[in-house]
């Protein structure tokens, strides 16, 4: 078989117009914003060397915040902003995906804006300016007839740098709701789809070039006084827009969307209850890739109508209880809290997910290893890995106070990364989770936790609060509850990671569901 025929390939190109869509989107919108900004605050500071040097300075500390934390950090802040405003005014507005990713996208392409138009206008040999002055035109009239059209090949670089840093950075929008070729990139890794990696990457690098190279024009046509040139990159821009927006756009909105976080079994299990929307006829799409904290803000806020997630994640990151309870009983006062949120638990799955200190089983034999409490004699000697937000969540906290837990190093890691990691003594234990099929496929031991010091992980499935009498939805995901034990949850997600050829989310989904039909026949 072919590298192109790979069914990977088919797969990456029918979620295309989607992704390209909501990455022109976010770009163009961000580049505006960047320009409607940034040209006149250039223009007014070209003279005042105070106000341009403090520009320039603002713009250019903006730059060393890296892309994904900027991102980030817009999402918190338009939260807030969101909340005071209903509060004092009686309206709010969606602080998830596409407003976020264009507010700090903007931000990144003001840089060379400021700094090209500035430089433009000042590289003016001042006769011409002096010229300008004395056939009587006014200030005005010498920055539009002379001063811009002189420094506009200079201005259109920066324009062209601002593009090109904007849509690659726009890749990074998806954890913050956004879609974006992104999208490719993020549930790639997660999966091991390396195609579809390979293929958001090549897009982004083509979808820069082609820009960069329509802007080059317009800038030509500009340098040599060319007006056909100009409007002819003017006019390919126009038509990139539109043959990428007007696919997304004229398909019709899916009814419901399910979101995923950013990792292999939450990319399974949404594409399973996508799949048992659409057949029993509700059109829904799924928004992938999202932090856990963006996940559930989004569905109090009715951005995603249903997703699933973990008890243990609940109880300790979004409701800060540091007190454990037994699994029932978390459980049952994990669905009053929701409640009082207006969410809905709709079930469990049937499995659970949770952390567990994991390491090659081999050693762990070797060193008398069996649980936590065993491992911390031989920490100092260790190095750790886990998943981005593992040491910074409170089961890390009270792992270590309960156990007295000090390692040598800690990393982090994507997740899938981090078993092949500690299989090859790259690290010697990560964090892993317990349904995960990676860790038979690289024979790791997972630790008891005997003071039971990690609370319970059951999957559960969460509404939103408009979908709380929502009976179609029900009707349609209740066939799941109860269904999905631990094993077949394993095999799923190791198929989902590479564990079966080329099987995608849909396809394990699709299988998933088969064998839930199965084993309740």
């Amino acid at each position: 078989m072919s590298v192109l025929s790979d069914p990977r390939w088919a797969e990456a190109w029918a979620h295309l117009p989607d992704y390209l869509g909501g990455h022109v989107r976010v770009s163009v919108t961000a580049i505006a914003l960047g320009l409607a900004v940034s040209l006149p605050l250039a223009i007014i500071a070209r003279n005042r060397p105070v106000m341009r040097r403090l520009l320039l300075s603002i713009a250019s500390i903006v730059q060393t915040v890296p892309g994904l934390a900027l991102l980030a950090l817009f999402y918190p802040l338009l939260l807030a902003s969101a909340s005071l405003t209903l509060k004092w005014f009686g309206f709010g507005f969606s602080a998830f995906g596409f407003l976020p990713a264009v507010l700090a996208l903007a931000l990144y392409s003001m840089l060379p804006v400021l700094r090209n138009t500035v430089t433009g206008l000042r590289g003016i040999d001042p006769s011409i300016l002096e010229a300008a002055q004395g056939v009587g035109m006014t200030g005005l009239q010498s920055l539009g007839r002379v001063e811009l059209p002189l420094a506009m090949p200079i201005m259109m670089a920066g324009v062209r740098t601002a593009s090109v840093w904007v849509i690659g950075t726009a890749t990074l929008s998806t954890p913050i709701g956004q879609t974006s070729l992104g999208n490719y990139i993020f549930a790639g890794l997660q999966t091991q789809n390396w195609v579809f990696v390979l293929f958001g990457c090549i897009a982004a690098a083509l979808l820069a070039l082609v820009v960069d190279q329509l802007l080059a024009l317009i800038e030509a046509g500009l340098r040599r006084r060319s007006s056909w040139r100009a409007a002819l990159g003017g006019a390919g821009i126009a038509a990139l827009v539109a043959a990428t927006l007007i696919p997304s756009l004229a398909r019709p909105a899916p009814s419901y969307v399910v979101g995923a976080k950013t990792f292999t079994e939450q990319y399974v299990l949404s594409a399973l209850m996508t799949q048992r929307l659409d057949a029993a006829g509700l059109s829904a799409t799924t928004r992938e890739g999202l932090g856990s904290n963006v996940i559930f803000q989004a569905l109090l806020d009715g951005d995603i109508d249903v997703y699933v997630d973990y008890s243990g994640t609940l109880w300790t990151n979004q409701f800060h209880h540091t007190s454990l309870r037994p699994r029932r009983q978390l459980l049952a006062e994990l669905t009053a809290e929701l409640k009082r949120q207006n969410v809905t638990l709709l079930g469990e799955l049937g499995f659970e997910n949770a952390y567990a200190l994991v390491m090659p089983r081999k050693r762990a034999e070797a060193l008398g290893i069996r649980s936590v409490a065993d491992l911390a004699v031989h920490a100092r000697s260790m190095s750790i890995a886990a998943d981005y937000e593992f040491f910074s969540r409170p089961e890390w906290t009270a792992l270590r106070t309960a156990y007295g837990l000090n390692f040598r190093e800690q990393r982090q890691m994507q997740p899938d990364f981090m078993y092949a990691a500690v299989a090859s003594g790259e690290v010697d234990v990560i964090a892993g989770y317990t349904s995960d099929g990676l860790i038979a496929k690289y024979d790791l031991a997972t630790l008891s936790d005997p003071k039971g010091v990690i609370p319970p992980y059951d999957a559960v499935v969460l509404l939103a609060p408009k979908r709380a009498e929502d009976q179609a939805l029900r009707d349609a995901l209740r066939p799941l509850l109860g269904k999905i034990d631990i094993a077949t949850m394993r095999e799923a997600n190791l198929r989902a990671a590479g564990g079966d050829g080329n099987a995608s989310p849909d396809d394990v989904a699709r299988w998933l569901w088969e064998k839930i039909k199965s084993n309740n026949r």
